[in-house]
């Protein structure tokens, strides 16, 4: 009796396991709400792959609720499109942690690249880093460069008195919740924490975690311009030619013109063409597009779209619209 009550104090002695390193591990598992979704990647290889598609993960009760209007998705969709990158697919969740959970860990192992916005400011409804530091096992730690630039580089409103960077203060430690990141210790810190605005004298880093969830602020301003300085590091891992999208204005109903789009769709779908409708009702027109990567095979169906449609090709939607008629 007394040696399985040695045995079991051992066992509950023992150091609880490490979730980063199942994490790191090559062949892991992966939990959400009630499946096991199976992943064999480790961080440093998806912080190293060719990226082929992306996702953009919108957090926030104030989109939901109507307060915002997002913008950053749209401004993410436009970035992809330019670099050849596929969005394939734009989530909007609240500031609940299972949900910030449940979607960056499915997120991480089904795309390539994929950008959190919102929900890391100072507040208590600022969760993000947490969460995703969760869901990956990972502790939050204070990131001594984060710190430095943003003692360096953050400045008092008019009428607010600065900051006392040496004094604890519920000011401070509300500011510092913004430089605790999600930190694997095993791994090279220079991939998981990016500066890509420090020249623009912008302190807000881009924490990188499980080598593809890229965390970024809500503030468009900010989210715009750290995405848009992402873009140095990621080129070299961009393998796909950019996307192309010919521009077809029509006089024709959405109705009148489906059988050919539909024969249309069928017919260039294997060259990777996707055909796309999209009605202007109120100009009495509407826009067909024709997306792909194969310039060459576009150029060569788009007199024929033109001649169907009985339209022609612009270069950005409504730039044939008519004029209102001056009020004399």
């Amino acid at each position: 009796m007394f040696s399985r009550v040695s045995q079991l104090s051992r066992h509950l002695s023992r150091p609880a396991i490490s979730f980063s390193s199942i994490y790191t591990q090559r062949a892991r598992t992966t939990l959400t709400n009630n499946s096991i979704m199976a992943s064999t990647a480790t961080a440093d290889e998806r912080n190293s792959r060719n990226i082929h598609t992306a996702a953009c993960l919108i957090i926030g009760d104030e989109v939901l609720g109507g307060k915002t209007v997002d913008t950053n998705s749209a401004y993410m969709a436009k970035w992809c499109f330019s670099l050849g990158i596929n969005l394939k697919r734009i989530e909007v969740i609240e500031d609940d942690e299972s949900e910030i959970i449940e979607a960056v860990r499915r997120m991480s192992d089904k795309f390539d690249f994929v950008v959190t916005s919102g929900g890391i400011g100072p507040t208590h409804d600022d969760i993000t880093y947490q969460s995703i530091a969760k869901a990956f096992g990972l502790p939050l730690v204070l990131n001594d460069k984060t710190y430095e630039l943003m003692k360096k580089y953050s400045k008092p409103r008019p009428g607010e008195n600065p900051i006392n960077w040496d004094e604890d203060s519920p000011r401070l430690r509300a500011r510092l919740r913004m430089a605790e990141l999600p930190t694997d210790k095993n791994r090279d810190h220079d991939k998981q924490f990016l500066f890509p605005c420090e020249d623009q004298e912008m302190w807000v880093p881009v924490a990188v975690v499980n080598g593809n969830i890229h965390i970024l602020p809500g503030v468009p301003r900010i989210f715009q311009s750290l995405l848009d300085g992402l873009k140095t590091s990621i080129k070299p891992r961009l393998v796909d030619p950019a996307l192309i999208r010919v521009i077809i204005s029509t006089p024709l109903r959405e109705s009148t013109m489906a059988p050919y789009l539909t024969e249309l769709q069928k017919r260039v779908e294997a060259h990777g063409v996707k055909v796309g409708s999209y009605p202007r009702m109120e100009n009495k027109k509407n826009t067909v597009t024709l997306v792909g990567k194969d310039k060459e095979f576009l150029d060569s169906i788009t007199p024929e779209v033109v001649e169907n449609l009985q339209g022609k090709v612009v270069t950005v939607e409504g730039e044939d619209d008519e004029l209102p008629e001056a009020n004399l």
